[in-house]
C-alpha cells in the first residue's frame, strides 16, 4: 500500500521483477531525491537508484498527491530506464508463484500477438538469478565515512540500505562503509567498535570473502550484528548450512517470535534465502528469533562471543519499526559486552 520508493531503491532486490499485490500504485508519487539527511543521506531513498529490473501493478496511477511529491511513479521508472507493466492481476500472479516458487519471467508489452514460445525460449537462455554475482553492483567501491564521532562502526557494504547507516548514527557512532570483500585486516585498521554485516541480493554462498573475514570476527569476538544476507553469512562462518526458499519472505508484515521473551515482533522482510534451522543444533549459535508462520530461522546469537544477527530488517524502510532495538542490542554488545538480556 505505501513503502513502493523504499522497496524499489533496496538493493536486496537487484536482479528480480517486483510484484506489488495492493491494487492500486503510485498515487502518492515519488519523494524528492534532493532532499538529505545532515549526513548527506536521501532521506526517502535506500540507494541512489531504482534496483529492481521490472515492477508489476495492477493499476497505476498516473496522477499523484503529496506534499514532497517529486515526480510520478510512472515518470521515475521512465528516467531510470525501468520497464513495467500495469494490468496485471497481481494477487493471482502472486498465488502462482506461492504455489510454484519464485520463478524467471519476461515483461513483454505488445500491440501484436505474442510469441509465447519464443519468450520461453529467451528466457531459458538468459542468465539464471542464482547465477549472477552481484556485489560488484551493489557495494561500495571505495571507504565512504558518515559523521565524526570519535567511535565508529564499520560496515560491510554487501548491499547496505541506507536505512541501516542512519540507524547507527542514531545510536551515537560514526560510520564507515567499506567494500563487500574488505579483509579483516583491513576493517581492524579502523579500530572499531563493532562491525555490521549489511543486508543484499543473493545466495550468501558467493560472498565467499566475506564469510572469512565473518570468521575472524568471531574468532576475535569483535561485537558484531548481520542483517538478512550478512545473517546467512554469520550463519555459515559460525557452521550453519543455507538454504534457497521456495519464494521467500518479502513484505512488511512479517510476524517474528522473540524467543527469549516470547514476544511477537511484526517486521519487514526482503530475502530469499535461509539458514537451514536443523543446522543450528552442530553450530556456534542459539536460536534467538523464528517465524510465526513457516518456522524459519529469522535472529541467531552466539553462544559465547558477541555476534548476533536477524533475518529481517530491524532498520524497516518501509515498514514497522518494532525491531530497532536490534541496534540498542548491538550497542550493548560494543559498550557493556553483553546482550541487553544478560
Amino acid at each position: 500500500m505505501v513503502g513502493y520508493t523504499e522497496a524499489l531503491t533496496d538493493p536486496s532486490y537487484s536482479g528480480q521483477i517486483l510484484t506489488l499485490t495492493y491494487p492500486l500504485v503510485g498515487n502518492y508519487g515519488v519523494p524528492d531525491s534532493s532532499i538529505k539527511d545532515t549526513d548527506g543521506i536521501p532521506k526517502f531513498f535506500e540507494s541512489d537508484k531504482i534496483q529492481v529490473r521490472g515492477l508489476v501493478v495492477h493499476e497505476l496511477s498516473l496522477t499523484a498527491s503529496h506534499w514532497n511529491l517529486s515526480m510520478t511513479l510512472d515518470e521515475w521508472l521512465y528516467n531510470e530506464k525501468i520497464p513495467g507493466i500495469s494490468g496485471i492481476d497481481t494477487r493471482e500472479l502472486t498465488k502462482k508463484i506461492r504455489t510454484g516458487g519464485v520463478m524467471m519471467a519476461a515483461l513483454v508489452v505488445s500491440d501484436s500477438e505474442i510469441d509465447v514460445e519464443k519468450i520461453k525460449k529467451q528466457l531459458v537462455s538468459a542468465p539464471s538469478y542464482d547465477s549472477e554475482q552481484f556485489m560488484d553492483d551493489v557495494s561500495t567501491k571505495q571507504e565512504k565515512v558518515y559523521g565524526d564521532e570519535n567511535q565508529s562502526v564499520v560496515v560491510i557494504d554487501t548491499g547496505a540500505k541506507n536505512a541501516i547507516i542512519r540507524n547507527i548514527r542514531e545510536i551515537g557512532y560514526k560510520v564507515i562503509r567499506l567494500p563487500w570483500d574488505t579483509s579483516y585486516e583491513k576493517i581492524m585498521s579502523y579500530h572499531p567498535k563493532g562491525v555490521v554485516l549489511s543486508s543484499g541480493p543473493g545466495d550468501p554462498q558467493k560472498c565467499p570473502n566475506t564469510i572469512e573475514t565473518a570468521k575472524k570476527l568471531i574468532e576475535n569476538n569483535i561485537p558484531t550484528l548481520g542483517i538478512c544476507l550478512g545473517a546467512q553469512i554469520i550463519g555459515i562462518a559460525g557452521n550453519t548450512d543455507t538454504y534457497k526458499l521456495k519464494y521467500g519472505h518479502r513484505g512488511q508484515n512479517k510476524p517474528c517470535v522473540n524467543l527469549e521473551n516470547n514476544q511477537v515482533y511484526v517486521t519487514s522482510q526482503n530475502h530469499g534465502y535461509g539458514i537451514t534451522p536443523e543446522s543450528l543444533e552442530k553450530s556456534e549459535f542459539n536460536l534467538w528469533f523464528t517465524n510465526a508462520d513457516d518456522k524459519t530461522v529469522e535472529g541467531i546469537k552466539h553462544k559465547k562471543q558477541k555476534c548476533i544477527a536477524v533475518q529481517f530488517h530491524p532498520e524497516a524502510a518501509p515498514g514497522p519499526y518494532d525491531c530497532k532495538f536490534v541496534f540498542e542490542e548491538l550497542q550493548h554488545l560494543m559498550e557493556e559486552g553483553t546482550s541487553a538480556k544478560e
